[in-house]
């Protein structure tokens, strides 16, 4: 049986990368393929601690990264070479898969924030890889930088099974003609919090915000959630389908956003969303 190694920063979370990957994993195994996962962070076969967003690198990084890729026939590299969320790590895959079949997943490539458009390093290139990118306007910009790129856009289980909405809503403390808005998101700056609860106040909601502050927005998060004049519930769930039978109504101001899950689950689950004008989205 061929065998394929998933790695990233973290892997079997609620994030957006983690999703998508576990898609692929079910993929790949439909195609034969014995799935082994890697990552600094989650609930993954090998943990390497300095593969996780902002680690310190450790003593035998580049080591612990061969070590875990060894003679794996493939290795499906989750974003952890396109975002500069750890440089040293990027390096220590990118070293460990020269000249072996590798397909680099990108998600979110440095030069679409601005806080990161000063790195030129990534993605790094090899011929024996192949880039492979979640929508066509990344796949443009790759094509302007002298990389061959195929989109492949992320995936959904259309089978889904309908999820508790009574249940969920009594687990989350909201009365059953309460109006419920879910933001299914982490919260960070381009998620657009303070959108999602001006719509939540204009309608008279209840504000669920699923994910926890990241990237130092913690502050501006406190913040905005002190001055909400709806209410405001915190609570993150597993990734499935209660998240999307519990609210009447789902919201997604991002302003920018590589693909952008929740909209399409939600539309799934026969539920209205409310999404912000990202250039993916539009």
């Amino acid at each position: 049986m061929p065998t394929c190694t998933i790695i990233s920063f973290r892997l079997g979370l609620t994030d957006g990368v983690s999703i998508v990957a576990a898609t692929w994993a079910d993929a790949l195994r439909s195609f034969g393929f014995d799935i082994t996962t890697v990552a600094g962070a989650g609930p993954v076969d090998v943990t390497i601690p300095g593969l996780a967003i902002d680690a310190a690198p450790g003593d035998d990084l580049a080591g612990a990264v061969a070590e875990a890729l060894g003679d794996a026939d493939l290795v499906v590299v989750e974003n952890l070479c396109t975002i500069p969320l750890n440089l040293p790590a990027a390096r220590a895959v990118a070293r460990a898969r020269a000249g072996r079949p590798t397909i680099l997943h990108h998600h979110d490539p440095p030069w679409q924030r601005s806080r990161f458009a000063h790195v030129t390093e990534l993605p790094p290139h090899d011929p024996t890889w192949r880039h492979v990118t979640i929508n066509h306007l990344t796949e443009r910009q790759f094509a302007d930088r002298g990389l061959v790129a195929t989109t492949i856009y992320n995936g959904f289980d259309i089978h889904s099974p309908p999820g508790d909405r009574a249940g969920t809503r009594a687990r989350l403390g909201v009365d059953p003609d309460e109006i419920l808005v879910a933001h299914p998101v982490r919260a960070i700056a381009r998620k657009g919090i303070g959108a999602a609860v001006a719509l939540c106040e204009s309608l008279g909601a209840t504000y669920w915000l699923l994910g926890e502050a990241e990237e130092g927005y913690g502050p501006e998060l406190d913040v905005i959630l002190a001055a909400a004049r709806c209410r405001v519930v915190r609570m993150t769930l597993p990734h499935g389908p209660d998240i999307y039978a519990a609210p009447d109504l789902v919201a997604f101001p991002s302003v920018w956003e590589g693909f952008g899950n929740p909209p399409i689950e939600a539309s799934l689950a026969r539920r209205p969303v409310a999404v912000g004008p990202y250039p993916v989205g539009a």
